[in-house]
């Protein structure tokens, strides 16, 4: 206690061990000897009486002297003592020592300040606070180096400012903030955009903050530009892809090498037997020359399709019901040391592709997976509705949305990491010489990657392989089609129908001619699209049309179809073409009457072919 001049009258047990001082020594003295020099200086003491006789209260915190002179951090409460005349007696002091809680405060600020000053002077990570709007409330100097904007500029701001247009439609900022605050972290990489509308690369990284309720406060931001990291891996990738060329170029080189000396040595070895009269030779020669032009067609073809530029014919597919139909040859394909099954799903989606593609492209699957296993084993063909979420859909490389898949498990030898990563490449086998093209998984990865999907391998070591084919799923109401099957009566002759065949290659002309001719059809001949359409807009009778899909004259095949088709709605079309020129003619199914011939075909096939769709064999109605 002190009287109202503030001179001590009562001293208890924690007064003495806080300042120091026996209740003899102290009684009597004034209370202003606990202040700092400072605060006496400043009258502290007498402005505290004052203002607790006056308000009723003082309260304070500050450093106070004990008798030896040290100084601890105190908090002081003084109030006026009263009688009950309302006259002021003295004041009641209370003094609480809160040195160490000062000393873990000060502490604390001191860590908060030199994390905030860590944070401020990092340059090489875009990190700042936001809101739970997602309002920027904090910007360090990474952030003004990446993004140039100034402090003053930017907070207060929301960040969806650095978002591209795209992702501001597709409302990736708010996805993110709802992710982070949901999961507990977002995390991606993309374009983001500067002050001066340029874009860099980033990763960004968005975390929740929270206080001790739970309740969200704001979001943590950080962003870290990957222009630099992007450029080098396109260097790489660039270099990986002249690599994969040099390969391709090499071993196509090789294999066509090989071609063309079987059939130029057959051609010359017929031109001698002719010069010395031994005709009977040629079956011989002729045979191997045919041998080498299949084996040819059959690479551009392989090499067609890993460049994604075959010629598909895509229609709505039954998984299912295709897996059920090659099981037998797949059974026949692999031998009786392989146990086979095929596992279905129930109420699989239906999938938009070429389905002689598709099998074939598991077929070779299933070679491969019966040549990984020569001691015998299982292989399990497995289809499978899948959803891919934004980071199954990053993994796999494809947009999010719902896929089917196509399974193909062996239990044979693996791959390792090296071997799958260069799977794809074309040419690339570990077969031994002559058992492998090299060129099986490009022309899967080809089809898939031409038909909107992906395909990818896991594989361990001795545990086996799983290489899945992953295709867009087709809408719900899509009717599935059947298969075709071979017309019985193909081989007939014609009765007088009129085809106009239109080629710029006057060879391929003459030789689709002959045969036509040969076949009974009278034969119209037009070297480019122009020519082949002022035929098709007189009176002239047409029963179908053939026509290259690559034209000169400024006007491609599937250009003189459709405009033929406006005065001709019936016609019937059949496109040759000597690689897929699927952006003309594949854009969607073709429509109906209208089909696909791949170059090269024989002539024979050919015929046939003319003959299916000039009848109109329900086996090919589309």
């Amino acid at each position: 206690m002190l009287d109202t001049e503030g001179r001590v009258t009562s001293w208890n047990a924690g007064a003495r061990r806080f300042k120091g001082y026996e209740a003899d020594e102290i009684i009597g003295q004034h209370f202003s000897r606990f202040y700092t020099p400072e605060e006496q200086e400043q009258q502290i003491p007498r402005i505290a009486l004052e203002t607790a006789e006056r308000e009723g209260r003082f309260e304070i915190e500050g450093w106070r002297v004990r008798k030896d002179n040290s100084r601890f951090w105190a908090n002081v409460v003084i109030d006026p003592i009263r009688d009950p005349a309302g006259n002021l007696v003295g004041f009641a002091k209370v003094t609480r020592d809160l040195t160490d809680r000062r000393a873990a405060e000060e502490e604390l600020r001191a860590s908060e300040e030199r994390f905030r000053m860590l944070v401020q002077s990092v340059t090489d990570y875009a990190i700042y606070m936001l809101d739970p709007e997602g309002r920027v409330s904090s910007w360090n100097a990474g952030a003004e180096r990446f993004k140039g904007y100034s402090a003053d500029e930017i907070m207060g701001q929301h960040f969806s400012r650095f978002y591209t247009d795209e992702d501001l439609k597709a409302g990736i900022p708010q996805i993110a903030l709802e992710t982070a605050s949901r999961d507990g972290r977002f995390e991606a990489e993309g374009w983001r955009v500067k002050k001066d509308g340029s874009k860099f690369w980033a990763s960004v990284i968005i975390d929740p903050i929270r206080n001790d309720d739970g309740e969200l406060i704001g979001f943590a931001k950080v962003t870290r530009d990957l222009s630099e990291k992007r450029a080098i891996e396109e260097q790489l990738r660039q270099s990986q892809k002249m690599e994969a060329v040099g390969q391709l170029t090499g071993g196509l080189a090789h294999d066509f090498n090989n071609l063309l000396t079987g059939i130029s040595g057959s051609l010359e070895m017929m031109k001698m037997r002719i010069a010395q009269g031994r005709t009977a030779e040629f079956d011989r020669y002729l045979i191997a020359a045919q041998g080498a032009v299949r084996r040819a067609a059959s690479l551009t073809h392989r090499l067609l399709a890993f460049s994604r530029r075959q010629t598909l014919d895509p229609k709505p597919t039954d998984a299912n019901r295709l897996m059920r139909g090659i099981e037998e040859l797949v059974r026949r394909t692999v031998g009786p040391g392989v146990r086979v099954e095929v596992v279905e799903t129930s109420g699989l989606w239906p999938t938009l592709v070429d389905p002689n593609q598709l099998e074939n492209a598991v077929l070779n699957l299933c070679i491969n997976a019966r040549d990984a296993m020569p001691n015998g084993g299982a292989l399990t063909i497995e289809t499978a509705n899948k959803w891919l979420d934004e980071r199954a859909a990053r993994k796999h490389d494809l947009p999010v949305g719902q896929y089917v898949s196509v399974c193909v498990t062996d239990t044979g030898t693996g791959m390792t990491p090296e071997v799958i990563a260069k799977a794809f490449d074309p040419f690339f086998t570990t077969k031994p010489m002559g058992e492998g093209t090299g060129l099986g998984l490009s022309m899967i990865y080809g089809f898939a990657r031409q038909s909107g999907g992906q395909v990818r391998i896991y594989s361990e070591i001795g545990q086996g392989t799983t290489i899945c084919l992953y295709l867009p799923r087709h809408g719900e109401d899509a009717e599935v089609e059947e298969r075709p099957t071979d017309s019985g009566n193909a081989d007939a002759t014609a009765t007088g129908e009129v085809v106009l065949v239109i080629d710029d290659d006057p060879t391929i002309r003459m030789l689709i001619a002959e045969v036509l001719a040969e076949a009974g059809y009278t034969v119209v001949e037009a070297p480019d699209g122009p020519a082949g359409l002022e035929i098709l807009k007189s009176n002239a009778r047409i029963d179908l049309l053939i026509t290259d899909v690559g034209l000169p004259g400024g006007l491609n095949g599937r250009q003189v179809a459709d405009a033929a088709r406006v005065s001709r709605p019936h016609l019937k079309v059949l496109f040759i073409t000597g690689y897929a020129e699927n952006a003309v003619i594949g854009r969607s199914r073709l429509e109906r009457g209208m089909f696909v011939l791949t170059k090269p075909f024989q002539m024979e096939h050919l015929a046939h072919r003319i003959r299916e769709i000039i009848e109109g064999c329900n086996s090919l109605q589309r």
